[in-house]
């Protein structure tokens, strides 16, 4: 085996330049387990600041791009080329550079939500099945380890047949019109052309409806949504109501706000069965409340007491040390390097590898649209399509 298939995995950028918040968390997480070594960037829309943001993070010149296709077609044709990418822009630009990369066979290491239209969801989908490339999505709250306990303890039947759930994630940084305010991270966010149909729903409510699919297994049969703009001028949602239904008879709300004061990053997940209920918060995300019917609350901790070996797995540090939000991201990360690895090697991914799909992506793009459609119809009940492959 070549130099060039074993080490660190060869890893470019695109956005994530200087001021970018979520480009410096993707950097952290991607480096916690040392499989990943940046060589190569796009890191932003203007040629300047790419060229900054490259020589302030030590990038060869030579492979500081000032575009996203001039690199994907140059790296692809280097015999040390990257061998994954990690797309941090917002939104409208996901599909554009997710088909650059994918038609070229360099995997793809995307941020949420997948894309700005559903339309485009469906394209890229059709890309990625037709890419030797890996498709991986970063819902990084997927990677905490309780919320893998959760998902493993559903899975064995110990919450009995699912009856509600409820997931909410509230912040309180839109209170004001900070997009007015020159907040670069609000304006594009609240931006339709940049952001997509869903403003709070889009960037925080994908969250909540990724993780409970996650954690249950269970699928949106249909949904009522009510979304408003408190602030005054604001062209997308900055809160948002919505009643689910599931297949199987199971039914679920969820709120998601960003004018919510008193609230930062506030995503909880409730969940109860006939047998039982489990209860999570991310701002405390080490501890996992269960409650067998009729019995008294037990409290799970990460790698403590009654946890198993899904949360064991993507746990890096001993019990009563906590693990949070980098280290969620960075599972997601290592997730994935475990899964390029076996493509190098010519192995199949191992099937403890979880990460989000491209499927799950296109799911997320749809709620985001079912929410729209609803709330515009009164909170008409929507169907939501299945998941793809499901």
């Amino acid at each position: 085996m070549s130099e060039l298939q074993t080490g660190p995995i060869r890893l470019g950028m695109v956005g994530g330049g200087n001021d970018a918040f979520i480009g410096g968390v993707h950097r952290i997480a991607a480096r916690i387990d040392g499989q990943f070594q940046l060589v190569a960037g796009a890191l932003s829309s203007t040629p300047e600041k790419a060229r900054a943001s490259g020589r302030a993070l030590g990038l060869d010149p030579e492979r500081s791009y000032d575009d996203f296709a001039t690199m994907a077609e140059r790296e692809s044709a280097r015999p040390d080329g990257i061998e994954a990418v990690s797309i941090v822009t917002p939104n409208h630009v996901h599909f554009a550079a997710a088909c650059e990369f994918l038609k070229r066979g360099i995997h793809v290491i995307c941020d949420k939500p997948l894309t700005s239209t559903l339309e485009d969801a469906h394209k890229l989908a059709d890309v990625a099945a037709s890419s030797d490339a890996l498709f991986i999505l970063t819902h990084n709250y997927t990677g905490f380890p309780m919320i893998r306990q959760a998902r493993e303890m559903i899975a064995a039947g110990e919450l009995g047949a699912l009856r509600v759930v409820q997931a909410e994630y509230a912040q309180d940084w839109l209170t004001e019109a900070q997009e007015d305010q020159g907040n670069q991270q609000a304006q594009w966010r609240t931006d339709p052309a940049r952001s997509g149909a869903g403003g709070c729903i889009g960037d925080i409510g994908t969250h909540a409806f990724n993780l409970l699919s996650f954690v249950t297994g269970l699928q949106v049969d249909t949904l009522s949504a009510d979304l408003q703009s408190f602030v005054a001028g604001r062209r997308l949602d900055d809160n948002a109501h919505v009643m689910l239904r599931f297949l199987g008879g199971a039914r679920g709300m969820l709120w998601s706000s960003q004018v919510a004061p008193g609230n930062e990053n506030g995503l909880r997940l409730r969940i109860y069965g006939a047998k039982g209920g489990l209860e999570w918060a991310q701002e405390d995300p080490n501890y996992l409340w269960y409650t067998p019917f009729g019995e008294p609350k037990r409290l799970i901790t990460r790698n403590g007491a009654g946890s198993g070996p899904s949360a064991a797995r993507v746990s890096r540090i001993p019990a009563g040390h906590p693990e949070g939000y980098l280290e969620g991201f960075a599972t997601i990360y290592a997730e994935a390097a475990r899964a390029i690895q076996a493509r190098r090697s010519g192995q199949a991914v191992p099937d403890d590898v979880i990460f989000p799909t491209i499927a799950d992506g296109v799911q997320g793009v749809a709620f985001i649209e079912a929410c729209v459609h609803s709330s515009r119809e009164n909170s008409a009940w929507i169907s939501l399509p299945s998941a793809p492959g499901s």
